[in-house]
Order: C-alpha cells, then sequence, then structure tokens
C-alpha cells in the first residue's frame, strides 16, 4: 500500500534518486532540506514515514528525530537514519536518538524499499499490501476487497480503512482522536463522533454474520478489535 514518505536530505542528486525510486514503488514523497522545513511540513500533516540524513545544515538528523520523539503527536512516526557514517557508535547513537532503522550510505535502492516495507510492517501495519484474516472476516488491500467466509462484503471507503487499521491494530484500544488522526489523517478536521457514525456503519456491515461483536466499545475510552467472537 502506498505510503506517504519525508525525504530529509540535502544533497540534491541523493534526494532526487531516492525520490525517484520511492515514487516508481508507488509511495507519495515529501521532500525537504533542512530541519525547519521538515518541521513545518509534519506540522501540517504527519507522514507515515521519515528517511532522515544524518548531516543537513544547521540542526543535523539526530536533532530532528530527538524532537519528533519528544513529542506526543510524532512520537511513533517510523523513522530511518541515511548516513555516510559506518562506525558502531555512530549507529549505536543514531539509533539511541529513536531511529528505527539505520542506514548506511551508498545503499542499493532495493535496500532501502525492502527497509521501508520491513518498518512499516512493523509500526505501521495498515500501510503495507499484507492481506489479514480474523475468524473468517478477510482484508485484502491489494484488491480492496472484504470477504466473510469467502462471501464478498460491500464496504465504504472510509468503513475499509477503518476495519484495515482495526484488524492490523488488533486488541488495543484507541480513543476517537486516535481513530481520526490514523484513518482520517490528522490535519482533517471532523467531529470526533464522525467515528461514531462510521463505527455503527461497519458494524452494520458485519452484523448478518455476528462480525460486529468483534468491534467492542470500551466505556469512556474509545473502540477496540477482538479477534475473539
Amino acid at each position: 500500500m502506498p505510503a506517504t514518505i519525508l525525504l530529509v536530505e540535502d544533497e540534491p542528486a541523493i534526494q532526487e534518486l531516492i525520490a525517484f525510486n520511492l515514487t516508481q514503488a508507488g509511495h507519495h514523497v515529501l521532500r525537504a532540506d533542512n530541519a525547519e522545513t521538515a518541521h513545518a511540513m509534519i506540522r501540517q500533516a504527519l507522514p507515515d514515514l521519515v528517511l532522515l540524513d544524518w548531516m543537513l545544515p544547521g540542526a543535523s538528523g539526530v536533532d530532528i528525530a530527538r524532537r519528533l520523539r519528544a513529542e506526543e503527536r510524532t512520537r511513533t512516526i517510523p523513522i530511518i537514519m541515511l548516513t555516510a557514517r559506518s562506525d558502531e557508535q555512530d549507529k549505536v547513537a543514531g539509533l539511541e536518538t529513536g531511529a528505527d532503522d539505520y542506514i548506511t550510505k551508498p545503499f542499493s535502492p532495493r535496500e532501502l524499499l525492502a527497509r521501508i516495507k520491513a518498518l512499516l510492517r512493523r509500526r505501521a501495519p495498515q500501510m503495507t499490501d499484507d492481506a489479514i484474516e480474523v475468524n473468517g472476516l478477510r482484508l485484502d488491500p491489494v484488491t480492496h476487497r472484504i470477504t466473510i467466509a469467502g462471501k464478498p462484503q460491500d464496504l465504504g471507503p472510509t468503513e475499509f480503512r477503518l476495519l484495515h487499521f482495526f484488524m492490523t491494530h488488533a486488541e488495543r484500544v484507541h480513543s476517537r482522536t486516535q481513530l481520526l488522526d490514523q484513518v482520517w489523517g490528522d490535519h482533517v478536521f471532523v467531529e470526533e463522533r464522525t467515528v461514531d457514525v462510521h463505527i455503527r456503519r461497519l458494524r452494520s456491515a458485519l452484523e448478518a454474520t455476528g462480525h460486529d461483536a468483534l468491534i467492542q466499545t470500551v466505556r469512556g475510552t474509545g473502540y477496540r478489535f477482538s479477534t475473539q467472537m
């Protein structure tokens, strides 16, 4: 599934090469060549992943990673550090700032794309193309199809995204605000009760087979997707 990736790299040729390969792989690429621009873009909308060069003019990539991890809104954004530093001490320093992965230049586009896919699978599984099945309820993000015991089930686009997020984050409780940020995007301003409307629609679509019971209301907190019917 395409992801929105913020590429923070100040070398024009390297930035262009990476952006080209990411775009060819189907991702949407945002570009920044310094910390100030990167933070301004993140304030507008959260990317799904940040590719962060260590050496930047002004604040370094390490400074950016440290700031992202310190703020509640950006704490969970997956970060891959790009650097020419290959010493073990430098790698440890990069990871200790909060980076999830570390790639030493030069690297192949195939390696970078594999690292991105692996990190999204761990940190943001709803951004991958992997099909997922729970108790006979199967969701395939590639074909955008839902089946229950092999029979197709129609869902609206928002209900599909909501179910995909639930199924890839099973047994976790999510507030309405968290669901809005993750499913609608934190740059979209809608009422929290909008979540309740789409939850009702999703439950209604799953009611005939009893799968609506998988979507549980946690009083005073939000919603949880259970793997047990």
